[in-house]
């Protein structure tokens, strides 16, 4: 495997992580931050908006997975490099979004 296909992994685990609080909320009919709010990242983008923000996140995970070199479940360094992304990602979503929505 080449270096930037690990690289292109652990990004697409990042954009995988952060589909999900944008698809979550938006199919659920709830307003939430997204880049295109203003401001940026602090107000509320309509559902609509989440579900297309969160939809375009999907489509680059997938690219930057699937696309990418050959992406196997079964090397787990792939899959802990994946898994590294979505993690990291998914800490750095909670510790930005705690404070909008009444975490510690």
């Amino acid at each position: 495997m080449r270096w930037y296909d690990y690289l292109a992994y652990f990004f697409g685990g990042a954009f995988l992580a952060n589909s999900l609080p944008h698809l979550i909320n938006g199919i659920s009919g709830r307003s939430f931050q997204s880049p295109f709010a203003k401001p940026p990242g602090k107000g509320l983008s309509s559902p609509a908006v989440n579900v297309l923000w969160g939809f375009f996140n999907l489509v680059a995970a997938y690219l930057l997975v699937v696309r990418v070199g050959e992406f196997n479940l079964h090397d787990v360094a792939q899959v802990l490099i994946l898994g590294a992304g979505i993690l990291l990602m998914a800490l750095n979503l909670a510790y930005a979004f705690r404070r909008f929505h009444g975490g510690a």
